[in-house]
């Protein structure tokens, strides 16, 4: 019965969304279809960043500037 208990509490921590956006330096090379990705660059004013989703095969990634709290992002690299 504990087993089962703690696997319930375990699965629960686990499937919870984190609630802090990871922003990265780069934009990332490869990207999931409709997978949001958060990039640092000069693109965008300053206080916002630039939001990047995937995009299926054969059409373009959509991009865009978003402002995002200081709370809610941290600043993270982005490996190839």
């Amino acid at each position: 019965m504990r087993i089962l208990v703690s696997a319930v509490v375990l699965s629960c921590f686990v499937s919870l969304p984190c609630a802090a956006q990871t922003i990265l330096k780069s934009e990332p090379l490869m990207l999931a279809p409709y997978e949001v990705a958060f990039v640092k660059d000069a693109s965008c004013s300053s206080g916002k960043v630039l939001k990047v989703t995937g995009a299926i095969r054969g059409l373009h990634r959509r991009k865009a500037c978003v402002a995002l709290a200081g709370e809610q992002a941290s600043l993270a690299t982005a490996t190839p």
